[in-house]
């Protein structure tokens, strides 16, 4: 039984890869590779590969620390709006409303080009371990993209917090277990994974902010492919495997946090 059903499922998987218009499109996707290929000038890259991997790297990093960071200051944003007293929920509803009403390149570029240029004027700074770090441009491009995923997200865990039903929380203070062991155990998982679904979206979405660091004049890959285009002249070729790098990235991205879900047991609550 087992095998048949292993055969029954390949096919099934095969038969839906056969369908019309994936074929359509799968044969379109090949055509464009190849007229690519064929058509438009690829000899740059042996050039700009070690820098392309560099801002390819840049970018990668960026985007787990922030996504990482926010979600961890996302947690207490939402767990303040749904369940604190006034005095933590009021300065978390401030502060999602504002990174949420307000764009992110403003964010970046208040942060840089005013907390930044207020640094260099106090001797203590400079003369401190702190100005080596504080005069490149990557913390400020790390610390926006950090507050706009926090400010999205916790909005989102402010949802998923108050949606765990309160009789699974009411029958574990009845059973004796403390406040901290019922948030780790059951309140925080729960919200977890009723967010994943919301948290994989806005990790692509945030991906997709990274560019923007390049502004600031942070090397990240989108900053390499618009250094190809001032210097070759080339347009579509640099951006066209620009594109091909972000949708590979967000495509493993997807599959990352499908994998995830689809481990976590479906019914919950």
């Amino acid at each position: 039984m087992t095998s048949e059903a292993t055969i029954t499922s390949v096919a099934a998987r095969t038969s839906l890869w056969l369908q019309p218009h994936r074929i359509v499109l799968i044969l379109t996707a090949l055509a464009l590779v190849l007229g690519a290929a064929f058509f438009m000038r690829w000899d740059w890259l042996p050039q700009y590969y070690e820098m392309a991997l560099f801002g390819l790297w840049r970018s990668l990093w960026i985007l787990a620390v922030t996504c990482i960071l926010g979600f961890l200051l996302a947690v207490p944003l939402g767990l303040a709006q749904a369940a604190g007293s006034f005095w933590f929920a009021a300065p978390a509803k401030v502060f999602c409303t504002i990174i949420r009403g307000t764009p992110l390149l403003l964010q970046l570029w208040l942060l840089y080009y005013g907390l930044g240029s207020l640094f260099p004027q106090y001797p203590w700074i400079r003369q401190s371990w702190m100005w080596p770090y504080l005069r490149q441009a990557w913390p400020y491009g790390v610390l926006a993209l950090t507050m706009s995923f926090a400010g999205y997200e916790g909005e989102v865990m402010r949802g998923a917090f108050a949606g765990v039903p309160k009789g699974q929380l009411e029958a574990a203070r009845a059973f004796g277990m403390s406040r901290w062991k019922t948030f780790r155990r059951i309140w925080l998982p729960q919200a977890i994974y009723r967010a994943l679904p919301t948290l994989t979206g806005e990790t692509v979405l945030q991906l997709k902010s990274t560019p923007l660091v390049a502004t600031i004049s942070v090397i990240d890959i989108f900053a390499v492919s618009s250094k190809v285009r001032q210097v070759t002249y080339l347009t579509y070729e640099p951006l066209l495997l620009l594109a091909l790098i972000y949708m590979a990235i967000t495509g493993i991205l997807v599959l990352a946090f499908s994998r995830i879900e689809a481990r976590i047991p479906n019914k919950i609550g």
